[in-house]
């Protein structure tokens, strides 16, 4: 078993896009019928990493995510940050991720 798709959900919809973003990820507008235009960016792997407007229910949940690069301007370690949602997000910089090129793919 293998993850294929994650979602979050956010009242910060540019800004998340920006965070993320500035990790490495390259999201592309897309918009299905007549749903919310949300943010997607598909990862090394192949699961896709999707960022959706939270659609006026205010709280988007707790969560905790993990990313790893093979480089960052930060240098070599374990960083953990803060979404503009609050959410935890561990960066994984240069620590035993050999072979990836970087969080983003696309």
């Amino acid at each position: 078993m293998r993850q294929t798709l994650l979602v979050i959900y956010t009242s910060r919809l540019e800004e998340c896009r920006d965070f993320y973003g500035a990790l490495g990820l390259t999201f592309h507008a897309e918009q299905h019928g007549g749903g919310p235009r949300h943010y997607a960016a598909t990862l090394p792997d192949g699961a896709v990493f999707e960022i959706y407007p939270a659609g006026g229910a205010g709280e988007t949940g707790g969560l905790r995510l993990g990313f790893a690069v093979a480089d960052a301007a930060a240098g070599p370690g374990r960083y953990l940050l803060r979404d503009p949602d609050g959410r935890a997000v561990e960066l994984q910089v240069g620590v035993g991720v050999d072979g990836i090129g970087g969080v983003g793919g696309g």
